[in-house]
């Protein structure tokens, strides 16, 4: 099928799950993950009415992005890929939230570096909910202190949070405390889902579910 046929399935069963658990579909944002992607693909969603994007990799979101998103003002980007400190100042210019934060050096200079800018990004945590050495992440129980830290001493924006469940593990489990942690900690949203398991964040309070094979096809 077609990149729009996909994107119309997609919304098309999430409209029907959000319902199914009583929840307002509209609630429930599509985060297309462009990455890896040829351009044709990513103007085929894009002429799909499509404008909400994710990357994971600020060089790449430029070459993606830095041209065509002042074409497109109501277009919304994504970072949820790691964001390594050299690398903040491009994100704050391109990107219009970052899903990635998970470490006190990098919120503290993401902080400055907004401050600088005038700008105010909505930022999500992302939690190591499996508590995964090679992942990135903050463990679950880092999280009050972390939230503090970010928010009063770094003065970011944080929205919510966001996960990637092991990948030999059931991902509802981590949904499931992905969502008891952002309800403790008073977050409104929750970014988490993908192609193989964003059926299963929905029922457990998804605000985003980030898509990407599912809309493009295997990356390239």
């Amino acid at each position: 099928m077609s990149v729009q046929e996909n994107l119309k399935n997609i919304r098309s069963n999430i409209k029907k799950i959000a319902e199914q658990w009583n929840r307002n579909p509209s609630a429930v944002n599509l985060v297309a993950v462009s990455k890896f992607q040829p351009f044709e693909n990513i103007q085929s969603a894009l002429d799909a009415g499509h404008r909400l994007f994710g990357e994971n990799r600020v060089q790449e979101a430029q070459e993606h992005w830095a041209t065509i998103k002042p074409n497109y003002p109501d277009l919304k980007l994504h970072l949820i890929g790691p964001l390594q400190t050299n690398k903040i100042k491009d994100a704050v210019n391109l990107f219009d939230v970052i899903e990635t934060v998970d470490r006190e050096k990098l919120a503290r200079k993401l902080g400055a570096v907004m401050k600088e800018k005038g700008k105010n990004l909505p930022c999500f945590i992302q939690v190591n909910t499996g508590e995964e050495k090679q992942k990135a992440g903050i463990n679950p129980f880092e999280l009050p202190d972390f939230l503090e830290f970010c928010t009063k001493e770094c003065a970011i924006n944080i929205c919510g949070l966001m996960c990637i469940p092991p990948f030999d593990d059931l991902p509802a489990l981590h949904f499931a405390l992905l969502q008891k942690l952002a309800k403790v900690s008073n977050l409104p949203d929750l970014s988490m889902g993908m192609s193989n398991d964003y059926e299963k964040a929905i029922p457990l309070g998804a605000t985003y579910v980030r898509v990407g094979t599912a809309i493009f096809g295997k990356r390239l």
